[in-house]
């Protein structure tokens, strides 16, 4: 497992070196695994992911080769609409009454409440970049639809 670690985080900073990428936007929630709701053998196969190596790992590899590292914290980030523009609260702090405006209708398939259907993790991507938007001073005013539609995917385990 630590092998995989530290491949896959090499992998995500070879990534960004090629690409010129200087930040990394790392979501994360405290003791996420402690309350995770799954069903009893979802939790048994996500709770033995080594999460916080492989965020520990990036974040010491951005330190060597000058890339900002942040931890965002990620709550409702991916049940949350970004192209509807949903409230995203920080855990804890959801109001009375909040509801996504749209659905995660399958597995990686995300439904807007327009109909829209784009890619759940580019949805949850777009949703924490726009948490941190004003902290970092980031215009997410080109962010369309297409972006969240077709996402590059990048293979951990090729050459």
């Amino acid at each position: 497992m630590r092998d995989a670690i530290h491949k896959a985080a090499r992998k995500v900073i070879d990534f960004c070196l090629h690409h010129s990428i200087g930040r990394i936007i790392f979501g994360w929630n405290k003791e996420q695994k402690q309350e995770c709701g799954l069903g009893k053998v979802n939790n048994q196969n996500f709770v033995l992911i080594p999460t916080g190596w492989l965020k520990e790992r990036i974040a010491e590899l951005c330190q060597h080769y000058g890339i900002e590292f942040i931890e965002a914290e990620e709550a409702y980030s991916s049940q949350a609409s970004f192209l509807d523009g949903d409230e995203l609260p920080n855990y804890g702090e959801k109001p009375d009454g909040w509801r996504p405006s749209g659905k995660r209708v399958k597995r990686g398939l995300y439904q807007t409440a327009k109909g829209w259907l784009v890619n759940a993790d580019a949805n949850a991507a777009a949703n924490l970049l726009k948490k941190v938007s004003r902290t970092l001073g980031l215009c997410l005013k080109e962010m369309s639809r297409g972006a969240l539609t077709t996402p590059l995917w990048v293979l951990l385990w090729t050459a």
